[in-house]
């Protein structure tokens, strides 16, 4: 099976792409070349902006056909509307990565199932734009342009990045822990949250690749350690090494008004239960769960440390200069309301 991948070097491509060298199929990617990283043996590469839509097209017209391709940087309608163009009547299967992001938060039913409501907020861009192009590639899959697949990926984590938080993915958070400073968890740390490992994620990838069964579906390939975002930490904290974590509790909403680029996919997405049912993803992709959170999380981490460790949290004083803003707030709010009987 010739597989082309647009991408192939990021974090969920890179293991896809192992995974199917290592299957005998032949790989193609499809990259502006730009990132480092270690290829198997055979495996091709195409260099190219796949934002350059014209330049694309041509691309792909002279690449001749392909069995499967897997889009793994399709994040507008723009990008959507290109792959249709460029593979109508000349694949036999197109694998978008989506998101699980483009289901209505918060869901009306726990685990979200894949027929869930699929209806972002504008306001997170991310999550709306990923909506409209499933919903452009679902046109093209019934008029028969080339088979669709879906597959929805929650938080992937792995070797090559970092470990999210609340403001994000800088890594002066685990400086933090490490040193035993305090940490902003949004809300009160109670919304759930679940982390999946690269590998098993680029896996189920794989699996979808020339399968019959998965033509016309989508799928969730999501972690099954459903945790609190307080338990998050601490299972962090331990993998970084740093002492039991000092959790400061901060109201999301709040946060989106003092940092809000920072705090964006805390508001838009971390205060609302994730929790997601894998299913049919075990049952037609080989989808399995086997890598624990704590050892990825370790095994990330020893990755930064062999690639320059973790930004020193002193540099970014505004971290803690919301803490103290937030202390006082309390402070001064015990004080005006004291002897108050509700």
């Amino acid at each position: 099976m010739k597989v082309l991948i647009v991408g192939g070097t990021g974090l969920i491509s890179t293991a896809i792409t192992r995974t199917l060298a290592q299957r005998g199929e032949r790989v193609v990617l499809y990259n502006r070349g730009q990132r480092e990283a270690e290829l198997p043996a055979g495996v091709e590469r195409i260099v190219g902006d796949r934002t350059a839509y014209t330049a694309f097209e041509e691309h792909m017209a002279q690449a001749g056909p392909f069995d499967c391709v897997i889009d793994m940087v399709c994040f507008k309608p723009e990008d959507a509307e290109s792959a249709v163009r460029a593979f109508r009547g000349r694949i036999g299967q197109y694998v978008f990565c989506s998101t699980v992001d483009v289901y209505a938060k918060p869901a009306a039913h726990y685990p979200i199932r894949e027929g869930a409501e699929r209806k972002p907020a504008a306001s997170f861009p991310y999550a709306y734009r990923k909506a409209a192009c499933e919903r452009l590639l679902e046109e093209a899959h019934a008029r028969g342009d080339f088979s669709v697949t879906m597959i929805r990926p929650a938080w992937t984590y792995g070797e090559g990045g970092s470990i999210l938080h609340t403001f994000g993915w800088n890594t002066y958070f685990l400086d933090r822990l490490r040193k035993g400073k305090p940490v902003i968890v949004h809300g009160d740390g109670t919304s759930l949250w679940s982390a999946c490992h690269r590998d098993d994620v680029g896996r189920a990838f794989a699996g979808a690749a020339g399968n019959e069964r998965a033509f016309g579906k989508g799928y969730h390939v999501t972690g099954e350690e459903w945790m609190t975002w307080n338990a998050y930490t601490k299972v962090v904290a331990q993998a970084v090494g740093g002492p039991p974590p000092a959790l400061v509790h901060i109201p999301s909403d709040l946060l989106g008004k003092v940092v809000p680029k920072a705090a964006e996919w805390c508001v838009e997405n971390f205060s609302f239960n994730n929790i997601f049912d894998n299913a049919a993803a075990r049952t037609d992709l080989g989808f399995e769960y086997t890598t624990s959170f704590l050892e990825g999380a370790r095994r990330v981490i020893e990755w930064l440390e062999g690639h320059g460790g973790f930004e020193d949290s002193d540099w970014h004083p505004f971290y803690d200069r919301i803490i103290a803003a937030w202390e006082r707030l309390g402070e001064e709010m015990a004080s005006d309301l004291d002897g108050l009987d509700a």
